[in-house]
Order: C-alpha cells, then sequence, then structure tokens
C-alpha cells in the first residue's frame, strides 16, 4: 500500500466533509471544495479521520489511494488556512499594480500585460514589485502564479524578470573575448 495513503486526514473543526458516490465536498471558512471520486479507491470517515484504501491490489489504485489522500488533504488545508505564492518582480521599472478584478504588469514591454483574478483568488500588491496570490484551491493558486511568471521569467544575466521569493536565479557569466 502506498506509504502517502497510509496516513489519514484529520478534519478539523468548523470543517464539513459530505460525500457521494461520485465527489467529495470540504468546506470551511475558506471556501467549498469538491472532487471527483475514481472507483478505484475507498475513502471512509472514521469520527473525524479519514482513510483511503485501494479497491483492488493493482498498482494503479495504489498509486491512485495517495494521491486522492494529498489532494483531499490539500483540500482541507486550503478551506482552514489557505495557499499563497509570492512573486517579485526585479528590474528597472518592472512595476505590478491591482486594478478591480485584474493585475496590471509592467514589466519592459511595450504594453501593459492584464490578469484577470478567477473565482476564490485574490491578488495583492504590498508593494509595486511584489505580487501575492492567495486562495483556498492549491492547484489553481500555482496556476495562476506560474502564469504570471511566464510573462517574463528571469533571464541568466542580469536577473531580471518575475521570479518566485525564495527562487534562486543562477546568474551566467558572459563571454568573454
Amino acid at each position: 500500500m502506498s506509504r502517502v495513503a497510509k496516513a489519514n486526514v484529520t478534519i478539523p473543526a468548523g470543517v464539513d466533509v459530505s460525500m457521494t458516490a461520485e465527489t467529495i465536498k470540504v468546506k470551511g471558512k475558506g471556501g467549498e471544495l469538491s472532487l471527483a471520486l475514481n472507483p478505484q479507491v475507498v475513502i471512509s470517515n472514521n469520527e473525524g479521520k479519514l482513510s483511503f484504501v485501494p479497491a483492488n491490489e493493482s498498482r494503479d489504485a495504489d498509486a491512485l489511494a495517495g494521491t486522492f489522500r494529498q489532494l483531499v488533504n490539500n483540500m482541507v488545508k486550503g478551506v482552514t488556512e489557505g495557499f499563497e505564492k509570492k512573486l517579485t518582480l526585479i528590474g528597472v521599472g518592472y512595476k505590478a499594480a491591482v486594478q478591480g478584478t485584474k493585475l496590471n504588469l509592467a514589466v519592459g514591454y511595450s504594453h501593459p500585460v492584464n490578469f484577470e483574478m478567477p473565482a476564490g483568488i485574490t491578488i495583492t500588491t504590498p508593494t509595486p514589485t511584489e505580487v501575492v496570490v492567495k486562495g483556498a484551491d492549491r492547484q489553481a493558486v500555482g496556476q495562476l502564479a506560474a502564469e504570471i511568471r511566464a510573462v517574463r521569467p528571469p533571464e541568466p544575466y542580469k536577473g531580471k524578470g518575475i521570479r518566485y521569493a525564495d527562487e534562486k536565479v543562477v546568474i551566467k557569466e558572459t563571454k568573454k573575448k
């Protein structure tokens, strides 16, 4: 059995988990998330602890049990604490601003780049060179942060661009004569 699936998911107070034959829904103060279930994984709720067991002895069922355990754990963590990704803009004149439901980036192009905020995700700019993406859905937060970073990824010679706050960019040495 998967090592990840052996660990149970504890449901904290204030979080409501409801299961049907095809979906599992997690509801808390951070919002409501749902996930389509797979028939190869059996989920059971034992007094506030969710356990995940493969339905048969196949490798696929074993892998899916661990995957679903982690996805549900991320859903529970998302509706209680939430997830966030921090991005920094490095370069002369690079700045970001939130205007209503749009993120406006000025990162060296002849035109500003605008991002629409999806439902359930908030974007803030504490300073003009910092962007913070927050939300309950870990996948959606990471995807939006990756799309923002892809507008101007850090280049290897000066390090200019948009990078994650904890990202280390290795600066290359320029060519010598």
